[in-house]
């Protein structure tokens, strides 16, 4: 994995294999605190559930990490804070947003991964952090940045890891 890094609240890296998306995702759980929101952004198979799964595990979740695909929204309980990972690709009717109460999941005692977060449109509140996952020839290559100063400082710390 390569890095390039510094305190401007950006970090680029390789990914080779899926393992190296899962052990991405494990370095982002050590830096997240709850009330952040993170987008995940990339085309199909560029390997945002790969990474959120990485993720999750690393926090200590030992279910199935799935990808929240046909149910919009999954709930990972631990004990001093919940993650909901949703998955907007199917997300047709922004009305849908509203009356599941999703906004009510973004708050500070939560912490927030989105992938597709372009079709939720301006219903979502604006991320702290957002990981870009873009397909190479061989394997992927990860620009993750910081929007806000504590997601910034998650980056910055992400890039020291």
């Amino acid at each position: 994995m390569s890095h390039a890094g510094n305190d401007s609240g950006e970090f680029t890296t390789t990914l080779p294999d899926e393992a190296a998306t899962q052990a991405l995702g494990a370095r982002l759980a050590r830096v997240l605190v709850p009330g952040l929101s993170v987008w995940l952004c990339g085309d199909l198979g560029a390997g945002k559930t790969t990474l959120s799964r990485g993720l999750v595990r690393e926090l200590g979740y030992g279910g199935r990490v799935k990808s929240p695909t046909y149910t919009l929204v999954e709930l990972y309980p631990f004990s001093s804070f919940n993650l909901y990972h949703f998955d907007l690709y199917r997300f047709v009717d922004q009305d849908e947003w509203a009356e599941a109460g999703f906004r009510e999941y973004f708050n500070d005692t939560s912490l927030c991964l989105v992938e597709w977060p372009e079709k939720g449109g301006a219903l979502l509140p604006r991320p702290d952090i957002q990981v870009r996952l873009d397909i190479l020839d061989t394997g992927r290559i990860a620009h993750v940045q910081g929007l806000t100063e504590a997601g910034k400082q998650c980056v910055t710390r992400l890039s020291i890891l």
